[in-house]
This record gives structure tokens, C-alpha cells and sequence, in this order.
């Protein structure tokens, strides 16, 4: 089954007089269940992409289909439902709330979707012990360093249990035991849910527990590979 399906897509924008082409003709089918490495030097296009199959940006032109919707034509009410219930996001400037606590920020998506209050409370708190952060659950975003900030942005993107998680240099500001642990956590959602992962990464260690590795340069598709295959 096809989760996103990116049809000649092209991103182009304006900057004064000149036009910068972040992404041109990517075609791109991404399966449900997939652990996918976006890699590429900077400015290759990846956060673009993450964006645009998030809903977040517009593409200039060609189709993204994310489980079978036209993301790029939907309205501003039907994305925001899709993000709510099927799309986790990690972001790299982390969009912690800075008034609520670690655990409050984890269990915000899932009060918007309506899920118990003893439940939310449950999971926020298993989900930040998995990512390391047992202790530290009522600290506000400004008590937590940048590395701490990213566990929760993680944990709050996954706690909800979505059926596709965009990831945007997710072990940025991890130590490496730190970043391993995460990614073997994000793999074990994988297997166990059939959860599907785009990350977007620098990481050596992110690449090599991927399970399939698409590279981006200068905005196009350089090559496209299952890993260790």
C-alpha cells in the first residue's frame, strides 16, 4: 500500500529577483510500513519535502498524495484534521509550547483528539520514560537542554501513534547513545505498528538503521536504495 505518492513535484521560490529551485521532477512512492533516510548535503531539498508531504507548504507544481488525499489541494480545516489524526511531526526548532511541562507537550495531541485524561497521563509518561527522560516529566522547555527538548518533541510526535511520522534531523543536538536509543525506539514502533517514517538526517547512525536510503541533491533524486539489502 502507498502512503505518499509525490508526482513531479517542484518547489520553486521567489527571492527578489531571483528564483531558487528547491525541488524539481521528484517523483517519489513511499509504502506503508517504510523506514526511509532522506540524505543530502544542506539545502538539498529534504526539509522542503518534509513540508510539502506534511501539508506545512504548497508545492509549485505536480501531486502529493498522502494516503490517497491530495494534500496540496486540501483545504486549511481538512489538513489540519489529517495532521491531528494520521501525521506526527518533528520539527528541528523542536515548537515546544514553552508554558506547558514536558509531559503537558506530550499530551497535547492527544487531548485534541479526545483521548482520556488517565490515559494521555499514562502514555506521556511511558513514552518519555522510553525516551530517557523518567524524572524529568513537569519541566518546562526552558528547564530541559536542547537535547532533552528534542527527546520530547520526538515523544510527543509518536505518542498519538499516527500512521506516518516526518522527521526532520530528529538526533540533531544527541549524544550518540541518546540518538541510538531513539532510533531503535522509533524502529520498534515501525515493526510493531506498521508506522511509516521519513526522516530527514545528517546522521550516520540514522542512515545505517534505515531500512531504505533516498538521496537528495540540488533538488533532485541522486538515488534510491533499500539499505543493507
Amino acid at each position: 500500500m502507498i502512503v505518499v505518492d509525490c508526482k513531479d513535484v517542484k518547489k520553486v521560490y521567489q527571492q527578489g529577483e531571483f528564483k531558487v529551485h528547491a525541488l524539481t521532477d521528484i517523483d517519489l512512492k513511499i509504502n506503508k510500513g517504510d523506514f526511509v533516510c532522506l540524505s543530502g548535503p544542506s539545502g538539498s531539498g529534504k526539509s522542503t519535502l518534509l513540508n510539502l508531504i506534511g501539508g506545512l507548504d504548497k508545492p509549485t507544481s505536480g501531486e502529493i498524495i498522502v494516503d490517497g488525499e491530495r494534500v496540496d489541494q486540501l483545504d486549511k480545516t481538512r489538513l489540519a484534521e489529517m495532521r491531528l489524526h494520521k501525521i506526527g511531526f518533528v520539527f528541528q526548532a523542536y515548537n515546544l509550547i514553552p508554558v506547558l511541562s514536558a509531559r503537558e507537550n506530550v499530551e497535547m495531541v492527544m487531548q485534541m483528539q479526545s483521548i482520556p485524561k488517565q490515559e494521555r497521563f499514562d502514555r506521556a509518561m511511558g513514552i518519555l520514560k522510553e525516551v530517557g527522560l523518567e524524572g524529568m516529566e513537569e519541566r518546562r522547555p526552558s528547564e530541559l537542554s536542547g537535547g532533552q527538548q528534542q527527546r520530547v518533541a520526538v515523544a510527543r510526535a509518536i505518542v498519538s501513534r499516527p500512521s506516518l511520522v516526518l522527521a526532520d534531523e530528529p538526533t540533531a543536538n544527541l549524544d550518540s547513545r541518546t540518538a541510538i536509543n531513539l532510533i531503535e525506539l522509533m524502529l520498534k514502533m515501525n515493526s510493531e505498528h506498521q508506522t511509516t517514517f521519513i526522516l530527514s538526517t545528517h546522521d550516520p547512525l540514522v542512515m545505517q538503521k534505515a531500512r531504505r536510503s533516498v538521496v537528495l541533491h540540488d533538488g533532485v533524486v541522486a538515488s534510491d536504495a533499500p539499505v543493507n539489502s
